[in-house]
């Protein structure tokens, strides 16, 4: 399986040749969609849903799918009939030839002042784990993390204590799109604190890939 990084939270999962895309935001780049076979959607701030260009690319090919909790649901209701489909945490299911482990079922806390909306990670193959806007820990192993590394709700201790829980062999930052050179720059270093001795934690600039 190949991980490509795009831009901010969103990540192609590429085998036999199907394309998983998971989190196409606003700010994944251009061409997110591409050759998506399947689509994941942890939830539905618009960094992680550009319903514009979802519904785009649904309309454009019918036999394409959205994973995807209810809240995420509702802002697709112009797709088209069996496009969509409800999944919640501790559901497990077959797409595009990826198998998938839905988990958790909240977003992280922003402020107490601001309501908390669903939030579903997705393990896939049983290797890569997108966990959203969570710092949710899958029950079974997670080879590989997308690591949350810069957000509202989201303080580098946490960062930090969330990687080592997880105990990823291979952690890669996500969530990253607010970051100028000098945020990037001192996040990496923070990263390194949280690295055992035989582990890749590293931030993938959008548009690299590595081979699992």
């Amino acid at each position: 399986m190949r991980l490509t990084k795009l831009g901010h939270a969103c990540v192609r999962l590429a085998k036999n040749g199907s394309n998983l895309v998971i989190d196409p935001g606003v700010w994944s780049g251009p061409g997110a969609l591409d050759g998506a076979s399947a689509v994941l959607i942890t939830h539905e701030h618009p960094d992680h849903l550009d319903t514009e260009a979802v519904l785009a690319a649904l309309a454009a090919d019918p036999g394409l799918g959205v994973w995807a909790n209810e809240a995420v649901a509702g802002h697709l209701t112009a797709a088209g009939p069996g496009q969509v489909h409800v999944v919640r945490g501790g559901d497990a299911f077959e797409v595009a030839g990826f198998s998938v482990h839905a988990y958790g079922h909240e977003h992280a806390v922003i402020h107490r002042s601001v309501p908390v909306i669903p939030n579903t990670g997705f393990l896939v193959d049983g290797a890569v784990f997108h966990p959203g806007d969570a710092l949710t820990i899958p029950q079974d192993p997670a080879p590989v993390l997308m690591l949350p590394y810069n957000a509202p709700w989201l303080k580098v201790g946490e960062m930090i204590d969330y990687v080592r829980a997880v105990g990823p062999s291979r952690a890669y930052a996500i969530h990253d799109g607010l970051l100028n050179e000098r945020g990037l720059g001192l996040m990496a270093n923070l990263l390194r604190i949280a690295q055992p001795d035989g582990a890749e934690y590293a931030r993938l600039e959008p548009g690299t890939s590595v081979d699992l």
